[in-house]
């Protein structure tokens, strides 16, 4: 028998949904990707790498001369991307909190984050530790939601249903101002916060609902309080259905890319 902690309902819910939330998150992703600029040979770490598939498209960018470190404080979310990732050589997979991680000082070319950077009690702490990791000169980019009004994905659930927002973190660096005082304070300079909006979705109507009832600001109203999914449920399968073309439905993301230097 195992020691191992049971995977927490949000872990559950992500590894369950992991193919679909990577099919919509994915492209969120990548324009911060694109962002640093990386080359072969370059070393990289992703905070928050969750089932991998950011440290596999991290991997494919910076060659089997490079590496990637993947942290996340999930192990069950982990399993799923070493088992992902077992081809690819360059990368290292890391439990552990990103914001206390004791990487080598000096050893990255680059931090990367796919949503992985709204939830530290220190943020200015935890940035600091990722300007000590990078070499001089090196880069940070990750991608973080802006305000749940401007976010689509997000808002509409909760108006289709009638609940509240449950948790704000996700939207904790909504705020361009605050995230470039928290950057400028940790250390980095040559700050760039661009806003992104972007149609993303998991696939159907079915596949767009059932990533919806399980993660983002609605799943975390139904996880903890499982009674409200079988009134919920109908409720937003009926607002998705309304925006037109069942096979494939979309709802407009609205995101910071943001980068600096060490």
């Amino acid at each position: 028998m195992s020691d191992r902690a049971a995977p927490t309902a949000y872990e559950k819910a992500w590894g369950d949904h992991y193919e679909l939330i990577d099919q919509q998150l994915s492209p969120l992703g990548l324009k911060a990707m694109e962002e640093l600029d990386l080359h072969q040979g370059d070393a990289v770490v992703d905070v928050g790498c969750g089932a991998g598939q950011t440290v596999m498209q991290l991997a494919e960018r910076v060659g089997r001369e490079g590496r990637v470190v993947g942290i996340d404080i999930a192990p069950s979310l982990l399993e799923i991307a070493r088992r992902r990732s077992a081809s690819w050589p360059q990368v290292t997979l890391v439990e552990a909190d990103a914001a206390h991680a004791e990487l080598a000082s000096g050893s990255a070319n680059a931090v990367f984050s796919r949503f992985g950077v709204m939830g530290f009690r220190d943020p200015v702490a935890a940035f600091a530790n990722f300007r000590r990791i990078l070499k001089p000169h090196g880069a940070i980019g990750f991608c973080c939601w802006r305000s749940l009004q401007e976010n689509e994905v997000d808002r509409l659930p909760l108006e289709a249903t009638g609940f509240g927002v449950a948790d704000e973190t996700p939207f904790s660096l909504a705020d361009p101002d605050y995230v470039r005082r928290i950057l400028a304070v940790a250390g980095f300079a040559e700050i760039v916060i661009r806003a992104h909006d972007e149609k993303v979705s998991s696939g159907n109507l079915d596949a767009m609902a059932s990533v919806l009832l399980q993660v983002g600001p609605l799943g975390k109203v139904l996880r903890e309080t499982p009674g409200l999914r079988r009134e919920a449920e109908p409720r937003l399968r009926r607002a998705l259905s309304d925006l037109g073309d069942p096979s494939r439905v979309e709802l407009r993301a609205a995101v910071w890319i943001v980068t600096a230097t060490a």
